[in-house]
């Protein structure tokens, strides 16, 4: 059922994200020149894109919106036909089912939920709401922070695998009937498959590796996802079979067990310390990516970063050679400063390295280029 009725008081005019912003901050200051009063929120927004219809950096919405990720849990409860109000007063948004608005003496004009005949403002100035009945709807439709479609493939498959977990895991050792390749259906033996971590397996290929630009150290090793298999039989050679296949399956593949990470609400935020990291990899072996495009980045959780994490892209400037004189005797070179393109947006963290979701960017995002605390 999409639609649930539930009685609510209603003892402030707006829904309860707009409190004041942290002390010593001033977020007036970073709204847009061409910011609008009003926004309707429709299917297809993310918090990302709506609070940057009004501020200059839409990463710091929790911080606009007044949200404290230590104490609010499930922060966007904001559906499609809901209005955003800018309350230019106190730099922060405000959420309405209404077009109906008062003046308010403390913050200027503030949306109100409700029906006119059941707002009330005394000779104090003070707004008074009457309870009513409310049509709440479906948490599937609730706006979330960044778009869900492009990273939700990268959530339950194996994406990094570390040396020392190599060589341990399980192997796919050969085929029913002599068969040199698997597929969907078909089943397969495998060795060291441990019975007390389920059925339910996906299967990998070791990929590249990523080595880190500055040390030379090892990273870790790509993942490359193949399929899904369950477990039909534990024994010293474990029989499974194929249940699903995105690409061939060769003898020498291995198996790890699904991952458990799912969306969860995601609260943007500059890492603690300072970050520099540089991009190791292009999701799809590409050289170049744009917006929305996943990367991987050379930090992850032993360097501080935490999903959440936002970092600002840097592309290293380039060397230029100047002449003093009209012979074009090139006497003296200098390297222009690097340039701030984009913004990345941590979604999933291992130990050595992160993957990043691309939210904005300015120019092409390129191998090696840099990615830090904003």
């Amino acid at each position: 059922m999409r639609k649930i009725i539930s009685l609510i008081c209603l003892l402030l005019p707006t829904l309860a994200y707009a409190v004041q912003p942290e002390s010593g901050t001033d977020i007036r200051l970073d709204i847009r020149s061409d910011a609008p009063d009003r926004h309707v929120v429709v299917k297809g927004d993310t918090l990302w894109d709506i609070s940057g219809k009004f501020f200059n950096d839409p990463w710091k919405w929790p911080h606009i919106w007044g949200i404290n990720k230590e104490t609010i849990k499930n922060p966007h409860w904001i559906y499609p036909g809901d209005i955003v109000f800018l309350d230019r007063a106190s730099g922060t948004l405000r959420i309405s089912q209404t077009d109906t608005v008062v003046a308010s003496p403390d913050s200027g004009t503030v949306p109100v939920t409700g029906k006119p005949d059941e707002v009330s403002i005394s000779d104090t100035n003070t707004l008074r709401l009457s309870p009513r009945m409310r049509a709440s709807q479906s948490d599937h439709d609730i706006i979330p922070s960044i778009p869900a479609k492009a990273i939700t493939p990268f959530l339950s498959k194996p994406l990094v695998i570390e040396e020392e977990a190599l060589q341990g895991a399980p192997m796919l050792i050969g085929a029913r009937e002599g068969r040199v390749t698997l597929s969907s259906g078909d089943t397969g033996f495998v060795r060291n498959l441990p019975a007390d971590q389920g059925d339910k397996w996906q299967i990998y290929r070791p990929g590249k590796t990523f080595i880190d630009p500055e040390t030379d150290e090892v990273l870790g090793i790509e993942a490359v996802y193949l399929g899904n298999a369950e477990v039909s039989k534990f024994a010293d050679v474990s029989t499974i079979a194929v249940t699903y296949s995105k690409q061939e399956i060769h003898s020498g593949d291995r198996l790890v067990v699904p991952s458990s990470e799912e969306i969860g609400t995601y609260l943007p935020r500059a890492p603690e310390g300072k970050i520099a990291a540089q991009v190791i990899s292009i999701y799809g072996g590409v050289a170049r990516g744009g917006q929305n495009t996943v990367i991987t980045l050379s930090k992850g959780a032993r360097d501080g970063l935490e999903v959440g994490h936002v970092l600002a892209l840097y592309r290293k400037g380039e060397d230029v050679k100047v002449s003093s004189n009209s012979l074009l005797s090139w006497d003296k070179t200098y390297t222009l400063p690097d340039e701030r393109y984009g913004l990345v947006f941590v979604f999933r963290v291992f130990d050595k390295v992160s993957y990043a979701l691309v939210m904005q960017t300015k120019l092409p995002v390129q191998l090696l280029d840099h990615a830090h605390t904003p």
